[in-house]
């Protein structure tokens, strides 16, 4: 279970925020429990009546009349001694960057919050406190094994089984479904499904054609299902997009 404050009091920005991550962690199949401040001192009154967090979207700019983001972080370090919890800053403006700098802050975002970069925050947060790990699980026979997803160039599906097709070389065996194991597991991984017998990591794909995808290191291309070519042109490019390559 992660728990997770956002602090803003833009009622708009905090139920957007929200719902990016209570759909990614759904997605990651990670339990959540988010909770919405609309000001400063609210956050800080309830964590000195226990509230717990492991993450906090902390919002810097609040009315006049309120403590800052800066000075709830602060408090949170000096006051509370709290260490633990990482706070990562939403603001309209890139001038407080360096005064966060002794709070320690995992990372500043800008507004308008774009979605990919709450995502990539929230992601590399839970690969830092080990609550998600890029990690493939299969079964042979009783026995369940793991593959880490960077190792796996594609999965392929023939004869009834399924091929794990790893960097080193080698070959993992297993029955399975591959649209199940795609949709399940590899999808949120930026794989393809190009085709009924293929889904592939999109870090080996060195070039993209019409009907093949080209792989890093191989003279073997696999191809890609006529019926796919238009969702598999679109997914690739919109994995760049949002990658920034």
């Amino acid at each position: 279970m992660i728990h997770i404050a956002i602090c803003d009091d833009e009622i708009r920005i905090g139920s957007e925020i929200e719902r990016v991550l209570a759909e990614l962690l759904d997605r990651l199949n990670i339990q959540h429990q988010i909770n919405v401040y609309h000001s400063g001192s609210e956050l800080c009154k309830s964590m000195e009546e226990g509230a717990y967090s492991d993450l906090i979207f902390l919002d810097i700019e609040f009315a006049q009349h309120e403590i800052n983001g800066v000075e709830v972080g602060r408090w949170i370090r000096e006051v509370w001694h709290n260490h633990m919890v990482s706070i990562v800053y939403i603001s309209w403006e890139r001038k407080y960057a360096l005064k966060l700098f002794e709070i320690q802050p995992l990372n500043f975002l800008i507004k308008p919050v774009k979605q990919e970069k709450v995502e990539e925050v929230v992601k590399k947060y839970l690969k830092t406190a080990k609550f998600w790990t890029e990690i493939f699980a299969y079964k042979i026979g009783h026995d369940t094994f793991k593959a880490q997803i960077k190792d796996i160039i594609y999965l392929e599906s023939y004869d009834r089984k399924l091929i794990l097709h790893l960097a080193d070389g080698r070959k993992e065996e297993f029955y399975g479904s591959i649209k199940e194991a795609y949709e399940k597991q590899l999808k949120k991984y930026d794989f393809l499904f190009i085709h009924n017998a293929y889904a592939v990591n999109f870090d080996y794909i060195a070039a993209l054609k019409f009907n093949q995808a080209v792989l890093v290191d191989s003279v073997t291309p696999l191809p890609i299902s006529k019926h796919r070519r238009n969702e598999v042109k679109e997914a690739y490019y919109a994995i760049i997009d949002r990658r920034g390559v």
